[in-house]
Formats: C-alpha cells, sequence, structure tokens
C-alpha cells in the first residue's frame, strides 16, 4: 500500500512540474508577436508582387520578341 501511494505521489510531482512551467505571455509581448506575423505577412505578399510583375515583364518582352519575328 505504501509502494502505490508513493508511486502516486511521485507521479502527482512530476504532473505539477510540467503543468506549471508554461511559458505564458503577458499582453505586450503577444502584440510583439502579431506585429511581427503582420509584417512577415506584409513581406511575403510583397514578394509575390514582385514575382508577380516580374512574370508580366517577362512574358511583355516575350510577345514583343514575337510580334518583332512576325514583321
Amino acid at each position: 500500500m505504501k509502494k502505490i501511494l508513493v508511486a502516486f505521489l511521485f507521479l502527482f510531482t512530476i504532473s505539477t512540474v510540467f503543468t506549471g512551467c508554461r511559458d505564458e505571455k503577458t499582453p505586450e509581448e503577444k502584440v510583439e508577436s502579431a506585429i511581427e506575423d503582420v509584417k512577415d505577412d506584409i513581406e511575403d505578399a510583397s514578394d509575390d508582387v514582385k514575382d508577380a510583375a516580374e512574370d508580366l515583364q517577362d512574358e511583355i518582352e516575350e510577345a514583343a520578341e514575337e510580334a518583332g519575328d512576325d514583321n
């Protein structure tokens, strides 16, 4: 009976240690994290627009070359 009680106490202690060590963010840290996420999303969107513009430029150049070849 004593061994079972000790085992339960040990498991309770271990579970308390792991659940009590959560890293909780302050409101300021949450805001900073959200701002960084938005900044990353804007950078990704900017890169996508830049890539699309380069693709469009390539297509325009190809169309110009094809039009020049037809004449």
